[in-house]
């Protein structure tokens, strides 16, 4: 069983500070974003290891055997949940051992969203463009809903995973206002196991916050005028970013665990698209673009490519600021009806 460290109100009273080693931890990290997250907040004191190489898709991997060994070396283990890399957890458990393992799914104050498990999502007449209203609790799974982080989880990571992982969607990494929520927990961290670079881990967890920050205010502003129009993603993994802006998805090709869609699925995203007056759909790099455009053929729907995970960026700190303006402004190119 993975050795969990929860976060939140518990972290400040661990007394741990007497075994603590004052070098640097050694960190691994699951996905590129995350990895860039981390980056930031360890600046030049250090340099995560990511075990999905960029451009693999994260829902099923075989690892190479230097992020293997990553996560062997590792003092701390970055991931964002079991719902994302169910594969990882065998890895971590026995590679991984004796390190403390954070999934960030649990940090107290993020924004978990049920998965959407119908392939036409309900639509929200009361759509709040604010991310500050309640969701309907009666509106199924379609458009999903906020749920504090302790009901997401069941209050029991340290009892095995016998809560249902495809309860609540992994992709929390696409709501900005996560990361900065993890920027924090991920400083606190560093410091619990690096004290004398507290200051520094923190700082430099502010200036991401401020950065991140800004960018939700200009990415807000720049897709306002957006927020009605009505396009369909090839995999389910973009509620957070939507719900963050109040964009309004119509439907998705494949599940959040980007499983493939049957006849019937396909035939309904096919309905919806006549039905919905769909201009755009965004395929992904990591997925079969030919079946977006068999789907579509003859629709006259446009079609952009969106990546969830930044796989045209080197991983680094820049990495995950530039997936934020990536997602934007290829959102808006094809929403808008541009050529770039």
């Amino acid at each position: 069983m993975i050795k969990r460290r929860l976060m939140g109100a518990a972290l400040a009273t661990t007394a741990l500070v007497g075994s603590l080693s004052a070098e640097v931890p050694k960190v691994a990290t699951d996905i590129a974003p995350v990895q860039s997250l981390v980056a930031m907040v360890m600046g030049e004191l250090g340099n995560p290891d990511v075990v999905v190489r960029p451009g693999a898709s994260p829902h099923g991997y075989a690892m190479r055997p230097s992020e293997a060994r990553a996560l062997n070396d590792a003092d701390l283990v970055f991931w964002v949940a079991h719902g994302l890399t169910p594969w990882l957890e065998g890895p971590i458990e026995t590679l991984a051992g004796d390190a403390h393992v954070i999934e960030l799914a649990t940090v107290d104050g993020v924004t978990v969203l049920e998965n959407r498990e119908t392939p036409v999502f309900a639509k929200a007449e009361d759509h709040d463009h604010d991310h500050e209203g309640e969701h309907d609790d009666h509106a199924g799974h379609d458009h999903g809903h906020e749920e504090h982080v302790e009901d997401a989880h069941d209050h029991g990571h340290d009892h095995g995973h016998d809560h249902d992982h495809r309860a609540f969607d992994p992709h929390l990494w696409l709501d900005p206002m996560n990361a900065t929520v993890w920027l924090g927990a991920i400083a606190d961290e560093l410091a619990e196991h690096d004290p004398d670079n507290a200051d520094t881990y923190r700082a430099n967890a502010e200036d991401a916050t401020a950065q991140i920050t800004a960018l939700i205010d200009k990415t807000q502003a720049d897709l306002a005028p957006y927020r009605d129009v009505n396009f369909i993603v090839y995999h389910d993994a973009y509620q957070y970013f939507e719900t963050r802006f109040g964009l309004r998805a119509t439907g998705a090709i494949a599940f959040s665990d980007a499983t493939d869609p049957g006849p019937a699925r396909i035939a309904a995203i096919r309905e919806a698209v006549q039905d919905n007056k769909v201009s755009c759909v965004f395929a992904e790099p990591q997925f079969q673009t030919n079946r977006v455009n068999t789907v579509f053929e003859g629709s006259g729907a446009r079609t952009a490519v969106i990546d969830p995970l930044a796989r045209s960026h080197e991983p680094g700190p820049t990495l995950y600021l530039n997936l934020i303006e990536d997602l934007s402004r290829t959102m808006i190119e094809c929403l808008s009806g541009s050529d770039g």
